[in-house]
């Protein structure tokens, strides 16, 4: 589950960094600016989702131990 989780959040950050090639600063709110912050949102989500799963599946190994 840990190489599972990790290649998730490599594909996250990945879309973090196309994303971030979609931005054009004089427009940031209007077409593929928007779609790109949306974009960046959605995935640093992702990334903080699958963290907190990870820190999660911890806790729970080391209580079982």
């Amino acid at each position: 589950m840990k190489i599972f989780t990790t290649i998730l959040i490599v594909c996250a950050f990945a879309l973090i960094i196309f994303n971030i090639t979609l931005l054009d600063f004089n427009n940031i709110f209007k077409g593929d600016s928007l779609v790109g912050l949306i974009g960046i949102t959605a995935s640093i989500c992702a990334v903080l989702i699958l963290l907190i799963f990870r820190m999660s599946k911890a806790i729970q190994d080391k209580t079982q131990n």
